[in-house]
């Protein structure tokens, strides 16, 4: 299917239940939470999706999608270690948010290389990954997630003020 080894498919499936998860979570929690089931499932297909990514090597050898795999798994145990020790002090919930929203801009960059690049089967819209549309939708997604970053750090800012903190 699509020129995917059986690693491949599992790991495109878990990251669609990622995406999926994930942008519910923000959508209905206004951030990714580990507290609530929507947040666990997030947070546990997302360590799912990098370490199969870990595992492909369609290309060759060690490549940026696998170091954005391991960028990812770094990024997901320091969002974790904020949620669930007092390691950052009063900067826990800025560190979790920050980090956990994070996941979801590499998912969607490397989900967006992966598309234009795969997509559709046979004749893919661009052949390479360096391709020159790559910089517009690499600043659109992090024009988005800088946009969704702050509304997510000024809720947890309120949030804080409201408790007291």
């Amino acid at each position: 299917m699509f020129g995917l080894t059986a690693l491949g498919v599992i790991h495109t499936a878990i990251s669609l239940v990622a995406l999926a998860s994930g942008f519910w979570a923000i959508a209905r929690d206004k951030e990714i939470l580990p507290a609530n089931r929507l947040g666990r499932i997030y947070l546990a297909a997302t360590v799912i999706t990098a370490a199969t990514a870990l595992g492909i090597y369609r290309h060759g050898g060690f490549r940026i999608g696998h170091q954005f795999a391991v960028l990812t798994l770094v990024v997901v145990a320091i969002g974790t270690l904020a949620a669930a020790t007092s390691l950052f002090g009063r900067g826990s919930r800025y560190v979790q948010a920050t980090c956990y929203s994070s996941t979801l801009l590499l998912h969607m960059i490397t989900g967006a290389a992966e598309t234009l690049t795969c997509l559709p089967p046979g004749a893919p819209l661009v052949t390479a990954a360096n391709a020159s549309v790559f910089p517009y939708v690499l600043w659109s997604l992090v024009s988005l997630f800088a946009v969704g970053l702050a509304f997510q750090l000024r809720r947890v800012h309120a949030s804080r003020r409201r408790q007291g903190a």
